[in-house]
């Protein structure tokens, strides 16, 4: 069970690696930054190397501040991990971008319950954990706004000419936001890969080991590398037509919010946020620019994340307890 419940951690990685890398690329494909080979080479780079460089504070959050991990099983926490992996793997074939943050807590909160009751979820960790998810695309999305707003103002009386700055400018805020999101989705995978060496009596307590980070590192590195052109239509095209400036503003909102969040370990899902940065600042120029309603497409998918994951985690924790595995 426990090598069970590391290879679809690993897995989980990698996808989270595809698909969110189409929210980080997005915006510089696009607004033809970089060649979409390039830009895809650059992100896997940035996602494999984070890892190593900013703590462990959202596995340890994720996993052991949400809910009690006395009150897990090594077979609850494998069906927490393979219920955000389904959701997941589903909205990858519909193209939708859809939140692995919002499918990983929905995993753990479903399982959690079917095996310790409502007990076995930590009230502080609902506002530390949960929360997070649900405001920062609303920061996010103000954030974009804002800052659109001022650079307009500051660029008001430039030539064409300032694209090539923006464009330029990108790559470096693609890759800032690449390590970003790698500081903070990596752990994911990292944390309930811990808590499953923690239940298997494998560790005394929960430490991240190196030859973990790595794993997980090397998951979402190779992920990120490989990339979803069809998220990426969907956020550079489908939402309006992304101009340089409006990458650059979104990517450095993003970047702020994401890497923030890493470091006092909160999981964020980095998706969203991009997403509703691009929103902000497509905004900011004309309300009419976005299609409001692919939009709305986005937000009811990711609010129905949790509860149908702590559907599927529970369905499966169910069966596991019934037939003894």
């Amino acid at each position: 069970m426990l090598w069970i419940l590391i290879i679809l951690a690993l897995i989980f990685a990698f996808f989270n690696g595809l698909r969110d890398s189409s929210s980080i690329m997005a915006g510089v494909i696009s607004s033809r930054a970089l060649p979409p080979r390039v830009a895809l080479n650059l992100c896997g780079l940035a996602e494999l190397v984070a890892p190593f460089l900013f703590g462990v504070a959202v596995a340890r959050s994720l996993t052991t501040g949400l809910v009690d991990p006395h009150a897990l099983t090594l077979g609850s926490i494998t069906a927490a991990i393979a219920a955000a992996l389904v959701w997941t793997l589903v909205a990858w074939t519909q193209g939708i971008p859809s939140s692995s943050s919002h499918a990983l807590v929905g995993g753990l909160l479903g399982a959690a319950l079917i095996v310790g009751g409502p007990q076995a979820i930590v009230t502080s960790g609902l506002y530390k954990v949960v929360l997070p998810l649900f405001l920062a695309p609303v920061v996010g999305s103000g954030v974009g706004y804002v800052l659109m707003r001022v650079v307009l103002l500051a660029t008001r009386d430039s030539t064409p000419r300032v694209n090539t700055i923006f464009q330029r400018l990108q790559i470096v805020t693609m890759i800032s936001l690449a390590l970003s999101h790698s500081a903070n989705d990596s752990q994911k995978s990292m944390g309930v890969i811990t808590l499953g060496l923690l239940l298997a009596g494998k560790i005394q307590s929960f430490e991240v080991l190196l030859p973990v980070i790595a794993a997980c590192a090397f998951a979402i590195g190779l992920g990120a590398s490989s990339g979803d052109w069809h998220l990426m239509r969907t956020l550079g095209r489908k939402i309006y037509i992304i101009r340089p400036i409006n990458a650059l503003v979104s990517q450095v909102a993003s970047t702020s919010i994401v890497l923030t969040s890493a470091i006092i370990g909160a999981p964020v899902s980095t998706s969203q946020i991009v997403s509703m940065a691009l929103l902000g600042s497509g905004a900011a120029e004309r309300v009419s620019k976005v299609r409001w309603q692919v939009g709305g497409d986005m937000l009811v998918t990711w609010v129905l994340t949790i509860p149908v994951t702590m559907l599927i985690a529970g369905l499966m924790t169910k069966g596991m307890i019934l037939f003894h595995f």
